[in-house]
């Protein structure tokens, strides 16, 4: 009965092994360790006992050593046995010798299996989570695909194929994500958050890295090292640019992403839900880069101070719409990219800078709005009146991370200038 019982104990512990990835050797170790604890708990000391394991036949021996004293001497029969008690077992056993007798552990009692259970179960829940956040932490920047379990309002439940839990929070998702319970989802590895000692996967599709490992993927010149790619400022569900280099004078390393017809970037477009991606070719020439990732835009001149990285750009004034795009996207774009903070000015045609009668700069309105907030709205290529009064207010106030107050306050001062005009929807040659 014993060896029944032994037998579907350590059943139990093959079937953790099945289910939650624990290999053998470890298995057996911790079932060692856990009954050294049951015993040590029920007898005060394990110190005089032997576990041993024999995962191949399926079973399990623990053996007590005490040592022979004579019978009227026996203190503590945990550790010692009395002579007539030994030569019961063998009759040539004398004073001062080891005794080593197998004993049944059914029969420390129900109170004592139970102990193990609940030991063993401890003890392999926290061997699982060892084991996801080692796997995972090792995939951190790394694209894995997952099955849609649950959708929530503020995130979404996959798991792998290991049946793990992941999570995909509502601010790491792309607009215009839409997921439905059991369909396959892609998403890149953004972190592993242990703190409370169960890790929790957290995914993310906003991520450049995301972007990027698309990239590696449809782009055999990026994944053998031909193509690098420099940098990814993404605005997620929009736009991207992407700036990259090639190390063979031969390789077109803007074509060779783009493909024939854009080939090697409509699958990305689809699964970035329509992102439109801008591939610039890679320069160490920080003027040369500026003027590239303002593309599509001609760049008459510009004046750079490196050490504050911030930069005037000139343009003629058909061109000034294009640099800063619908809403300020695209300056934006090219600001993260090459992370500076960049200016447009219109020029006439004779070179003169002159601020057009139809547009007021925001640094006109300091007296009126503050500072602070003129400098977020700058920082989001948003640099005169009527960009700002172009831009949906729902940018505006994600963007430039405003109140929604403040925005209103800032579109009424700047309606003020224009009083004759109806409010329209801006439109940039790029776009239309």
């Amino acid at each position: 009965m014993a060896k029944k019982q032994n037998n579907a104990l350590i059943d139990t512990f093959a079937e953790f092994k099945e289910t939650k990835n624990i290999d053998r050797a470890t298995l057996v170790s911790v079932l060692e360790e856990s009954f050294r604890n049951v015993i040590a708990k029920m007898q005060g000391t394990d110190e005089n006992y032997d576990v041993i394991v024999n995962p191949d036949k399926g079973d399990f021996e623990i053996y007590r050593n005490r040592t022979v004293v004579p019978d009227d001497e026996v203190a503590d029969p945990n550790m010692q046995i009395s002579l007539t008690e030994a030569r019961q077992i063998a009759d040539d056993y004398e004073v001062g010798e080891d005794v080593s007798e197998r004993v049944d552990f059914t029969k420390f009692g129900r109170r004592a299996i139970l102990t193990l259970r609940q030991t063993l179960a401890s003890r392999i829940l926290e061997l699982e989570h060892d084991a996801l956040y080692n796997k995972y932490k090792d995939m951190v920047g790394e694209i894995i695909s997952a099955e849609v379990y649950q959708v929530w309002h503020k995130e979404v439940l996959l798991l792998d194929e290991e049946g793990n839990e992941l999570l995909l929070p509502k601010n790491e998702q792309i607009p215009g994500d839409f997921f439905r319970k059991g369909e396959p989802a892609r998403a890149v590895v953004a972190r592993v958050d242990n703190s409370t000692g169960n890790p929790k996967i957290i995914l993310s599709r906003t991520s450049p890295v995301f972007l990027q490992r698309l990239l590696e993927a449809e782009v055999p010149e990026i994944a053998e090292g031909v193509i690098a790619i420099r940098k990814i400022a993404r605005v997620p569900g929009e736009r991207a640019k992407i700036a990259v280099e090639s190390f063979d004078d031969r390789v077109d390393p803007v074509g060779a992403c783009v493909g024939v017809r854009g080939s090697r970037v409509h699958g990305i477009v689809r699964e970035l839900k329509g992102e439109n991606l801008d591939v610039i070719q890679w320069t160490a020439n920080l003027q040369l880069l500026i003027a590239r990732a303002l593309g599509p835009a001609e760049i008459n001149s510009i004046n750079l101070d490196q050490e504050s990285k911030h930069c005037e750009v000139y343009l003629d004034p058909d061109q000034v719409s294009l640099a800063i795009g619908k809403g300020g996207l695209n300056i934006r774009l090219a600001s993260m990219l090459t992370d500076t903070v960049i200016d447009v000015y219109r020029e006439v045609a004779g070179g003169e800078e002159e601020e057009l009668e139809d547009d007021i700069y925001l640094d006109d309105f300091k007296d009126e709005i503050d500072e602070w907030v003129i400098e977020e709205l700058k920082k989001n290529g948003w640099t005169t009146a009527r960009s700002v009064l172009e831009a949906p207010r729902e940018m505006l106030v994600k963007n430039a991370d405003l109140e929604e107050e403040t925005v209103d306050e800032v579109l009424r001062i700047l309606k003020a200038e224009f009083p004759d005009e109806e409010e329209e929807e801006y439109q940039s040659p790029a776009e239309s």
